[in-house]
């Protein structure tokens, strides 16, 4: 199910910018089929007997081929990247940090051919990486500095809604979580529905409402 959904994703991009390429170019579900294959193949289990697969992508492609790419290279590692993760959830995998993609040429490679290099990347400071996703599917990734949610155009979370409060609420890295903090708002701060008083700590997949927004969190 975790492929079936992975090659639905990509074949949307084939419908787009994808549709316009030649005859015999590397089609990006060819590239997504490996990217998994990856994960599958260099899982492990951790101390917590948690199932860790690669995070770090490198996609190593002839010159001309990556040439080819170069018009819409940022959405396709970008798509790539929200694939793996969607897979990964899907599957029940562990990521150690964030999951990057990239694209680098190999003069070795025959036109047509590739290959991917990964690795099992640690995120370098507490536990891990989170992010958030907005109701566009814009992703703002929270790290050391918190992520502020509120009316106010210099929160990290801008959301103009007159039920939310100038600095609504928070997330932040704890020492070994993630957390959600309510910043005193006027109407509160909602997990799974559910109004929050003071912090609660974030699982994956969590939503959190402020007003009529809805923001998922993921861990990684």
């Amino acid at each position: 199910m975790g492929l079936q959904s992975l090659e639905h994703r990509l074949e949307r991009m084939v419908d787009g910018v994808f549709s316009r390429r030649s005859r015999g170019s590397i089609r990006p579900i060819e590239l997504g089929r490996r990217l998994v294959r990856e994960m599958d193949d260099n899982r492990s289990v951790d101390v917590k007997g948690r199932r860790i697969v690669p995070n770090d992508f490198t996609v190593m492609l002839n010159a001309a081929d990556h040439a080819g790419f170069g018009d819409i290279e940022d959405a396709l590692v970008a798509e790539l990247a929200e694939a793996a993760r969607e897979y990964a959830r899907e599957e029940g995998y562990h990521f150690m940090g964030p999951v990057t993609v990239q694209l680098a040429v190999d003069n070795n490679l025959r036109g047509g051919r590739f290959s991917i290099v990964s690795q099992l990347k640690q995120a370098s400071t507490g536990p891990g990486m989170g992010s958030l996703v907005l109701p566009s599917g814009e992703r703002v990734y929270v790290n050391d500095q918190p992520v502020t949610i509120g009316r106010l155009p210099e929160c990290a979370i801008a959301v103009n809604d007159s039920n939310i409060s100038r600095r609504h609420a928070e997330v932040r890295a704890g020492a070994t979580a993630f957390v959600v903090v309510d910043l005193g708002s006027t109407n509160g701060t909602m997990i799974n529905g559910v109004k929050i008083s003071g912090e609660q700590r974030l699982r994956d997949g969590d939503i959190i409402s402020v007003g009529a927004t809805h923001l998922r969190f993921e861990a990684s």
